[in-house]
């Protein structure tokens, strides 16, 4: 979780929402991802997606099996979709998001047994950090929106 939440820090300094993930299998890092959709203009630059990507590509295969995603958030309904259909083994979680959280919070898709694929789940994972971190972030985005509204 500790290089997930490194990937999380290199969004906060670009300005993004501070999620970061990576994709790790037989103990090696093979994927890294952070947020990026304001900076590329782009809904789906989530850092799960960009991590699988990176994956994928590292490993030559769609199929990431025997792969464990670490995230410092929990997915979106979008992102566990790709989990899913990337047949990640497992996924860990730092903190949930009540939300968006489609990993246990509002839905369960990665472990939807109508689905082909069920991966198993770990959550709360440094979760204080990664909630904090969350917290710090939006506390200092609405502090900005307020001084700019009142300029």
């Amino acid at each position: 979780m500790f290089e997930a939440m490194q990937e999380a820090k290199k969004a906060e300094s670009i300005g993004e929402v501070p999620i970061g993930a990576i994709v790790e299998k037989d103990g090696i890092i093979i994927g890294r991802g952070h947020n990026l959709t304001e900076t590329s203009k782009d809904p789906t630059a989530h850092a799960e997606i960009i991590a699988i990507k990176d994956a994928a590509k590292t490993l030559g295969a769609w199929r990431l099996l025997d792969c464990t995603l670490y995230v410092t958030c929990e997915p979106c309904a979008m992102c566990a979709g790709a989990i899913v259909l990337a047949r990640i083994r497992k996924l860990v979680i730092g903190t949930p998001d009540p939300k968006s959280g489609a990993c246990g919070s509002i839905f369960n898709i990665i472990q939807e047994q109508k689905l082909n694929h069920y991966v198993e789940i770990q959550t709360g994972i440094r979760q204080q950090e990664c909630e904090g971190m969350m917290k710090e972030f939006f506390k200092k985005r609405r502090k900005k929106n307020t001084e700019e509204v009142h300029k």
